[in-house]
């Protein structure tokens, strides 16, 4: 199973989530566990869409790490 990184921002009063490999899949949620709900069905239904229209499935490439911030000064 492949894996892709998700990113899941504050969108003002909810969540948006995207996915970097997947251009134009996104998704939105009131929590961020629902925004990880719907963009793992919108991850779904991106790639049966792609499947349809005889269209490559991007492989996972996005890499995702926590770097710590040094306050300047």
């Amino acid at each position: 199973m492949k894996k892709y990184a998700v990113v899941i921002e504050v969108a003002g009063t909810n969540y948006s989530a995207y996915v970097p490999d997947l251009p134009g899949c996104v998704a939105v949620g009131d929590t961020v566990e629902e925004a990880e709900r719907e963009i793992a069905e919108a991850i779904e239904f991106h790639i049966e869409g792609l499947r349809e229209d005889g269209l490559p499935i991007p492989e996972p490439q996005t890499v995702v790490e926590y770097v710590p911030a040094r306050a300047a000064g």
